[in-house]
């Protein structure tokens, strides 16, 4: 099992058992204890557990997003599909206010060297973005979120309103066609909806596990997105939004 998927496990065992031990991690993941306590480290250094002797306890509360450097390395291969998608939808030119989140941090990469106009709300992503020869940047203000390095609060909110984007590509937490597009946070939702307001058009970036999850703060119904783009994902979840009147790609 690969170290980032490993992790993953022991994340999720972890947080379903709200306390568990060594070698039990060991008999579910096929690591040596020795490979687990390395990891139970590393977990424990990003805030996700706690160590106690023989074992490790969830710090991760049932509605709460894990850490992003722990997010930013899961399903990497498919955020990138997903990224190189959104990018090939976005013509030279464009405007494009890109929202914060792992998925839309790859959205960033993918377009650092296209001649278009760029409003990150993240630093993760204007650090991305900083070098991009052909590229022009716009900063906005903002208090950044610990960790997420997402920008939030009232001079976020100010940087969007005094703009008019082609494009908002938006990351979410959730998105079903019952629910619509949720976060976990909430001053993170209230930056999704004031960027979806700013746009003419709305891309929603997200892996097919969040296809058939809802967090705490409704951010949009999905007849207000005009794209979603996602991983393989079940055939029921992306019909239910389609039926709802959105254009679902699949890469």
């Amino acid at each position: 099992m690969a170290g980032t998927e490993r992790l993953r496990r022991i994340t999720e065992a972890v947080r379903e058992a709200g306390r568990i031990g060594v070698a039990e991690l060991a008999e579910l993941t096929g690591a040596s204890e020795m490979t687990i306590r390395r990891d139970l480290e590393a977990l424990a250094a990003q805030g996700v557990i706690e160590r106690y002797r023989g074992g490790a306890r969830s710090l991760l509360l049932r509605g709460v997003e894990p850490p992003f450097a722990l997010r930013a390395q899961e399903g990497l291969e498919a955020k990138r599909r997903i990224a190189a998608e959104v990018a090939g939808l976005i013509a030279d030119g464009e405007s494009v206010v890109l929202d914060s989140g792992t998925t839309c941090l790859e959205v960033a990469r993918a377009l650092a060297h296209r001649r278009v106009t760029v409003m990150p709300l993240s630093l993760h992503a204007v650090n991305a973005l900083a070098d991009g020869p052909h590229l022009t940047l716009l900063v906005p203000g903002g208090r950044p979120r610990p960790g997420e390095l997402a920008l939030t609060g009232p001079l976020t909110e100010a940087s969007l309103t005094a703009l008019r984007f082609d494009t908002a590509v938006l990351g979410c937490c959730g998105l079903t066609a019952e629910d619509g597009l949720t976060a976990y946070d909430l001053d993170d939702a209230a930056i999704k909806r004031t960027a979806l307001g700013c746009a003419r058009r709305v891309i929603a970036v997200a892996e097919a596990g969040k296809l058939s999850r809802t967090a705490l703060a409704h951010v949009a119904p999905v007849d207000a997105l005009h794209a979603v783009v996602t991983d393989t994902a079940p055939d029921d979840r992306t019909e239910r939004l389609t039926a709802a009147g959105v254009t679902v790609r699949t890469v």
